[in-house]
């Protein structure tokens, strides 16, 4: 890749820095796009070793550019996500990864395809992992920030992704737990 492609790249994607998602913070700040997906790609680099069979380059990498169609769309939370908002980040993503040169865009293509296909077992790991952070930033946020319908999403959201997989099933236990404690923690108030 020349540099000024590169360059132009990094530019595109440089929004990601200050594109806010739904959540907040523990510190009160609204998270980014990018802080999400950069915790993302370390907690998969974290449990890698749980899962020998997986090829950990891929999930990572999974990872860091899953939002990228954010840089154009901004976020929009799971819970309000329609099928149209789906295929305008789709197109973003498309659009974005146009500007790159091969194999660049082969390769980063061919990776978003096999995430939307979640015909492997990466694909479903990043998926159920993308789900769960969100939950684990919900759980470290101020509960005033939680919208009513979170109460229940946090106690339900990625249940069924984690469930392939005993060592996130346990974990998504584990985060449940956080989220009942933090419920009846803020009722007894």
């Amino acid at each position: 890749m020349k540099q000024r492609e590169l360059l132009d790249f990094l530019c595109r994607l440089e929004c990601l820095k200050t594109n806010g998602r739904h959540s907040v913070t523990a510190g009160g700040v609204t998270e980014t796009v990018a802080a999400h997906s950069w915790r993302l790609a370390v907690l998969a680099m974290l449990i890698l070793p749980e899962f020998p069979e997986i090829d950990g380059n891929r999930l990572v990498r999974m990872c860091l550019i899953h939002d990228f169609g954010e840089a154009i769309t901004g976020d929009i939370p799971s819970f309000l996500k329609t099928k149209e908002h789906e295929h305008t980040e789709e197109s973003a993503v498309e659009s974005l990864l146009s500007t790159l040169p091969q194999p660049q865009r082969g390769e980063l293509t061919a990776l978003f395809a096999e995430m939307d296909a979640l015909q492997t077992r990466e694909a479903r790991l990043y998926k159920a992992l993308d789900k769960m952070e969100a939950v684990i930033q919900h759980n470290e946020s101020d509960i005033s920030t939680w919208l009513p319908l979170e109460y229940e999403l946090q106690q339900t959201y990625a249940v069924e992704n984690a469930a392939e997989f005993p060592y996130l099933k346990e974990l998504r236990a584990l985060m449940l737990e956080d989220t009942l404690r933090k419920i009846e923690k803020a009722e007894e108030k």
